[in-house]
Order: structure tokens, then sequence, then C-alpha cells
């Protein structure tokens, strides 16, 4: 369940959310959520996804979304970009955080 804090920053993205039905929107997990700012987003957007959410969080979520899978949801741009943000931005070690 999303905060309403979370759920008013996706009503305002909500055309980013194109294809989930308008009812079910609010209700996306994180990781969802996470993917399409990061995909389709511009810099506000994840400014404020990084507000909300914290930019360690943020980073845990993309890094359990591309360790190791054999598909990956992420733009090849993004998925470099923010690796290495991640990989200088946010706190070491994440992904060996209970998995």
């Amino acid at each position: 369940m999303n905060t309403p804090q979370v759920k008013a920053y996706i009503r305002q993205r909500a055309y980013l959310f194109w294809h989930i039905p308008d009812n079910k929107k609010e209700d996306i997990s994180h990781k969802l959520l996470v993917e399409t700012i990061l995909n389709y987003g511009n810099l506000d957007d994840v400014k404020n996804l990084f507000e909300i959410f914290g930019i360690n969080y943020v980073a845990k979520i993309f890094t359990r979304s591309t360790k190791n899978k054999s598909r990956i949801n992420y733009f090849r741009p993004v998925l470099n970009y923010f690796t290495l943000y991640f990989e200088r931005n946010a706190q070491r070690n994440i992904d060996r955080k209970s998995n």
C-alpha cells in the first residue's frame, strides 16, 4: 500500500503510467514506479522520487532489478547512467543487505 505522498506523486505523473488502468495506478509497486520514472521521467521527476523514497532505497530497488537478471527493463543508457550514479552517490553494498 502506497502512502498518500506516493499516491499524489503518481497522480501528478499519471501520463507516464498510460498502460495501467486509472483505478490501479495509485497501487503500483515501488519497483514499477522506480523503473518507470528512471526510464521515462524527467530530471524533476527523478529528484522528487529521491526526495520521497531517499536515494538509497531507490538504488536498492534499481540494483535488485538489474543484478544477475536475464531480462532487464531499463533502457541501456538509463541502466548505464544510474549504475554509475548509484555507485558514486548511494550507500555502498546496497545489494548485500537483506536480499
